[in-house]
């Protein structure tokens, strides 16, 4: 099949509506109906700003890159980026356009 890959860009700290981000974003689009999503955490990264934050076993800020990705169809990602805009939540994302399916499915 033919869709997107979108991925979102948050810090782990980052809440909307009191929740998580990354949380937030796949509860709604498990509520839309989409298929499945995977929230990623990074071992470093920096953003916009150039500021490097890297998984340290004394960091306690909290403060590194998640990754959230899902595979959906056009339509999937189109009303997920829609939502998002709606909700106004300033947020990096990445939609590539994909082929997917499951090998030896039925």
């Amino acid at each position: 099949m033919k869709g997107s890959y979108l991925k979102f860009y948050v810090y782990e700290h980052c809440k909307h509506h009191g929740i998580l981000l990354y949380e937030w974003l796949l509860e709604q689009a498990k509520a839309m109906g989409i298929r499945g999503g995977s929230a990623f955490r990074a071992m470093a990264g920096f953003g916009r700003r150039g500021v490097l934050h890297e998984d340290h076993f004394f960091e306690l800020e909290g403060n590194l890159p998640i990754e959230v990705a899902f595979v959906v169809s056009d339509d999937e990602a189109t009303r997920l980026l829609e939502l998002v805009r709606n909700e106004k939540i300033r947020v990096f994302y990445v939609r590539l356009p994909a082929e997917y399916g499951l090998v030896n499915g039925e």
